[in-house]
């Protein structure tokens, strides 16, 4: 099953993609090839490094761009457009080329992560449709993978579904989570569409249904003896809600010799209920008993519950995940870097700002990583020009493009292109992985950074570097144009 087969998403652009598009056309400029690059300014929540997420979505967007008679209607309907205009897009297909970082890489500001060559129109278009999905899934990616760190090993499972921004957010939302490292949803469709496991039990409404809170817990442990999630704290979590689901337990999962099972509790102190539930459990004979925890959880509640004893074996993050509530936006851009002339020369262009941040890294790119032969870890970024050499083995000196005194020269090293192609003239040349295979993926480039780039606070700041040739065009680019 496609997501693509719901919607034609070609339409979701904004507007003046459309009337820019026109006037390229009228303009002659519809053939003019130019270079997009998608980057970021900050991580979010301040911290070390950020996760790429929704290449997958965005090739199928790819593939399926089209304007259906509908649309070209609507659009002669806003007496804005051209005839020939209207008729190109009847016949509009994607021709050009795309670059991407895989799913699962860690990022970092300012470097490209997708980076599009193609006919300006084209171009032009998917513009708001690409930031979407990488903006979105990138965001959430990333802050999943800080509350699955803050666990320390423990399982997550994504629960975000009736608080997400939107159906498509809570969708795709269960996707990015998967990949920063949940292990499951329980949105369905999620499991339906990409593959991420949904799993759940019961709510609090299943508890009251029944006269008792000890009947709610036998049926539903002889409905689902292999799946009994029992959820406690319907009423009183220590004085009714533990010894009644320990009474459940004994009386339908021991005579069938099932030890697989588990409590969850939505409220309360976490800390606290949970080691009381612990040893209550232990003490009747339910240690293989899980205990699961919800309730408006994010890394640094987990962190804490977790420093102050907390006996939880799984977290169910809803909101604050699947919202990255205290730090909703992700703000990647979409910048034009460089056109192309008819005889394949590669002008750079390049964005100019009184905000010196957001000045632009000029011309078509490569980025690379940089890994230490010795410890494997990863030490820096470098963007150079596309047709940069660069000779491992030679000694390779970095420089930091915002402070350009401080050198570093690495010797014994191993460097890594981080860009793959995914589509060459509109046709896809990418091998797509699982979502399985990106997670696993992930979790092993996480590890190849240090650990002070991964701290919640005040992170190490990890370098992305221009070459030499590419901070020289850059500079004088400024230089010409700054007036």
């Amino acid at each position: 099953m496609d997501i693509t087969d719901k919607l034609n998403m070609t339409m979701l652009c904004d507007f003046y993609e459309l009337t820019m598009g026109n006037g390229y056309l009228e303009a002659g400029l519809k053939d003019r090839i130019t270079y997009f690059d998608i980057f970021f300014r900050d991580v979010p929540d301040h911290g070390g490094y950020a996760i790429c997420a929704g290449l997958e979505r965005i090739i199928a967007y790819i593939q399926n761009l089209h304007f259906s008679e509908e649309d070209i209607e609507y659009l002669r309907s806003k007496d804005l457009f051209s005839e020939r205009f209207l008729d190109y897009l009847r016949d509009f297909k994607f021709t050009g080329d795309v670059w991407a970082i895989p799913e699962g890489t860690p990022i970092f500001p300012r470097e490209p992560i997708i980076t599009v060559r193609a006919p300006a129109i084209q171009a032009q278009l998917v513009e708001t449709f690409l930031l979407l999905i990488f903006n979105h899934q990138s965001l959430v990616a990333t802050k999943t993978n800080r509350i699955v760190r803050a666990a320390e090993g423990r399982v997550v499972l994504e629960f975000g579904s009736r608080r997400a921004q939107g159906t498509d957010a809570a969708i795709s939302g269960a996707r990015a989570a998967y990949i920063g490292g949940c292990a499951g949803t329980a949105c369905t469709i999620s499991d339906q569409l990409f593959g991420v496991p949904a799993g759940g039990t019961m709510a609090h409404a299943w508890v009251q249904m029944f006269d008792s809170e000890y009947e709610a817990f036998k049926t539903y442990c002889e409905v689902f003896p292999t799946n009994a999630t029992l959820l406690v704290d319907t009423y009183n979590t220590l004085k009714s809600g533990v010894p009644n689901a320990i009474k459940a337990f004994n009386e339908v999962l021991r005579p069938k010799g099932i030890t697989k099972c588990a409590i969850r509790l939505d409220s309360g102190d976490i800390a606290y209920l949970t080691r009381e539930a612990r040893q209550m459990l232990d003490e009747a004979g339910w240690e293989s008993c899980k205990i699961s925890a919800s309730n408006s959880l994010d890394e640094y509640i987990i962190q804490d519950i977790l420093r102050q004893g907390a006996k939880v074996d799984l977290f169910g993050v809803g909101e604050r995940m699947i919202t990255s509530k205290s730090d909703p936006v992700f703000g990647g851009v979409y910048k034009l870097a460089a056109i192309e002339k008819e005889d394949g020369t590669i002008v750079p262009k390049i964005k100019i700002s009184e905000n010196v941040g957001k000045i632009t890294n000029p011309h078509f790119k490569k980025v690379y990583r940089i890994f230490d032969k010795a410890t494997g870890k990863a030490e820096a970024d470098y963007i150079t020009v596309w047709d940069e050499v660069i000779e491992e083995g030679q000694p390779l000196e970095l420089f930091d493009p915002d402070a350009t005194w401080k050198r570093r020269t690495y010797t014994d090293y191993t460097i890594k292109p981080l860009q793959e192609k995914i589509f060459d003239h509109g046709e896809l040349v990418y091998q797509q992985p699982t979502l399985s295979e990106i997670q696993k993926y992930c979790r092993e480039q996480i590890d190849t950074l240090w650990d002070e780039v991964k701290r919640f606070e005040n992170p190490h700041n990890y370098y992305v570097d221009l070459s030499q040739k590419l901070w020289d065009i850059k500079q004088d680019l400024l230089r010409k144009n700054y007036r």
